[in-house]
């Protein structure tokens, strides 16, 4: 699966997310946000604070010339994953629903935390089990996502919430304010993904754990 990893000025996760699919075998490139063309299988929208994140998270890089690519890819069905501030992006862009506020504490929060997977009916956690508990890690100043209640329930009802905040066992847990402790979901075609976790920093027990190399092998399977 050829991989195409956007990178943004303010994007620091590029790398870190190229090593973290080259890794499992995927053939990636780093591609400027000032390119017009994507030629790729999946595109990934990485972390970071893209533009400074000036006026809020995200704001200004869906005007960058890249994303008229995105948007195309998507439409052809292409799939597309938006990690940390690349989930900002794809809800800015509207290829996600809902839009993120500050934490409800006003920290930044760097961790690790638990997440509980609500469904693995998608490419994205194929190779995860439904109810399983993954510790990967976060870090952001906005990752209070909220939806208004009609489309959380047509989301709930069309399994396109994925991934919730919890404890370690499993107890629902919420550490920025998330409606309905949610930290991950996707668009009712499921090829498009998004999740404020980062898997990419996951990837070996070493480092703190090895969970995220379970979200990364979805698409290749």
């Amino acid at each position: 699966m050829k991989v195409a990893i956007l990178d943004f000025p303010g994007t620091n996760c590029q790398n870190d997310t190229k090593f973290a699919f080259e890794n499992l075998g995927y053939k990636c490139e780093i591609i400027w946000h000032k390119i017009e063309k994507i030629e790729a299988d999946l595109v990934i929208l990485p972390g970071g604070f893209s533009y400074g994140d000036y006026l809020r998270t995200a704001a200004i890089a869906k005007f960058s010339p890249i994303m008229n690519a995105v948007i195309n890819h998507a439409k052809k069905g292409g799939y597309i994953l938006g990690i940390c501030n690349g989930f900002q992006m794809l809800l800015e862009l509207n290829l996600l629903k809902g839009a993120m506020n500050k934490n409800i504490n006003l920290n930044f929060i760097s961790k690790y935390h638990h997440l509980k997977v609500i469904s693995n009916n998608n490419k994205f956690l194929s190779q995860c089990k439904k109810d399983e508990i993954l510790n990967i890690p976060i870090a952001h100043g906005e990752g209070n996502y909220f939806v208004d209640e009609n489309t959380l329930k047509f989301m709930q009802d069309n399994d396109q919430i994925l991934l919730k905040y919890c404890d370690k066992d499993g107890n629902f847990k919420n550490p920025n304010g998330s409606v309905d402790y949610i930290a991950g979901i996707c668009d009712e075609n499921k090829k498009i993904f998004g999740l404020m976790p980062h898997p990419e920093r996951a990837i070996d027990k070493i480092l703190g754990g090895d969970d995220g190399v379970k979200i990364i092998k979805g698409f290749i399977c």
